[in-house]
């Protein structure tokens, strides 16, 4: 029940896997006794190499060489020291835990921060094991740039400080018995990872929201926001035809306020199901039918929008009518400047939006069989009566000017006016 604000992710043994673990296809190849490196990184107890690696205690380059007199000693076979960096490593070591890169984006999408506990452990040409983008994590520390090893305690109290947070509002993750004491004599919440899977598990306990199943901008279900699974599965099999083994799985997207749109993985799909928001008030107005309707008549008319499946209109279903529609994989762009496309191709993206506009204004209510959707008035004159009585309103003193505009208008409205549809809320 309590409310964690971070996960510290220790790097060696949590994101990416321990150096004994890979080792076993690297020693058949190189004609090594089988077994042996693992023997001599997990000979020593708390004092082995492979954990005073993991406390970045030694470099990977230290490491290797110590492993390598390791099993010299142990099978009397000379360990190729180079080989085992640039194959085992570079190959080998580069593949972050997948589940474990999905777990990082999970936490963030819930608001939670992250902090990532390096060795600064880098290839000899100065490249950084770690293959996951370091923007998923809030903070970085780095043991030997910082010269606090593990387990010293500073290290963890120099990571809340430049998370803002208590101790008591921390998860580490470390495969480190060691580390891990020193941490929970802080306070901090510590999960020993031996077996990513099961750490994983731990860690959702413990946080109260699934890890597994990341889409970009989603996030957890919201509590009061659920919608029961055992139906909607039977509906989607009703009328997808599909039968998969596997029950379904579902987020929700996070658009800055609460939503009603949800991800729905369905065996091998992904979804998006669109539901009627339910007012205490009253009735839920006609919203979901009314997208369904000119999202159709729009994908008829070659305006690019994602595959409509189905209309749902049965209440007892899931409480109020929901469309379906297939996802479409994209990017939000927050800023209109598009800081983050190259200058030489956002002209190109501007003109894309300008012509999609153009083709949504375009639509022929007549043919699309839309001319129901809203009022046909005199759009123009109705607007100019709106911002002149708002103007009225809040006047406080006579502007010759405006009185001239406000007689001038009404004389001088377009004879005829076209009704046709445009997109209210494109950001």
């Amino acid at each position: 029940g309590f409310s964690y604000k971070a996960v510290i992710f220790e790097e060696s043994g949590v994101l990416l896997p321990a150096p004994h673990r890979t080792a076993t296809d690297w020693e058949a190849r190189s004609c090594v006794p089988a077994g042996t490196i693992q023997q001599a990184a997990l000979a020593g107890g708390e004092n082995s190499l492979s954990l005073q690696y993991s406390r970045g205690e030694l470099t990977a380059v230290e490491f290797l060489q110590e492993l390598g007199q390791q099993c010299f000693e142990i099978a009397n076979v000379r360990v190729p020291v180079h080989s085992f960096l640039w194959d085992l490593i570079r190959k080998e070591m580069r593949k972050q835990l997948p589940i474990m890169a999905e777990a990082v984006q999970c936490i963030r999408a819930e608001g939670l921060k992250t902090a990532l506990l390096s060795h600064s452990l880098c290839l000899g040409d100065g490249e950084s094991f770690l293959p996951l983008d370091q923007q998923h994590f809030d903070v970085m520390v780095e043991s030997h740039q910082e010269a606090v090893p593990r387990p010293n305690p500073g290290i963890y109290k120099l990571c809340l400080e430049r998370l803002g947070i208590q101790p008591q509002e921390s998860i580490l993750l470390d495969s480190s018995s060691q580390n891990l004491e020193a941490a929970a004599q802080l306070g901090m919440k510590t999960v020993k990872v031996d077996d990513p899977e099961a750490a994983l598990k731990e860690l959702e306990t413990h946080l109260g929201f699934p890890l597994r199943g990341f889409v970009p901008y989603t996030r957890s279900v919201r509590p009061g926001m659920e919608i029961p699974k055992d139906r909607l599965q039977k509906y989607l099999e009703d009328v997808l035809g599909a039968h998969p083994k596997a029950p379904l799985e579902l987020r929700q997207f996070d658009h800055g306020e609460p939503t009603r749109s949800y991800l729905v993985k369905f065996g091998g799909r992904l979804l998006v199901l669109k539901k009627e928001e339910e007012p205490p008030d009253g009735p839920s107005g006609p919203s979901v039918p009314r997208e369904y309707r000119v999202l159709k008549a729009l994908a008829e008319a070659g305006v690019p929008v994602p595959p409509v499946l189905a209309l749902c209109e049965d209440r007892s279903i899931l409480g109020t009518p929901f469309l379906l529609l297939d996802h479409c994989a994209g990017h939000i762009h927050r800023a209109v400047s598009l800081p983050a496309v190259p200058p030489r191709r956002r002209g190109a993206w501007y003109g894309a939006m300008a012509n999609v506009l153009a083709r949504i204004h375009s639509l022929d209510l007549g043919a699309a069989k839309l001319q129901d959707l809203g009022e046909h008035g005199n759009y123009i004159q109705e607007q100019v009566e709106t911002w002149t009585k708002q103007y009225r309103a809040v006047e406080t003193q006579v502007i010759p000017a405006m009185e001239r505009l406000i007689q001038w208008l009404p004389l001088h409205f377009p004879e005829s006016q076209k009704t046709t549809v445009v997109h209210g809320d494109f950001r």
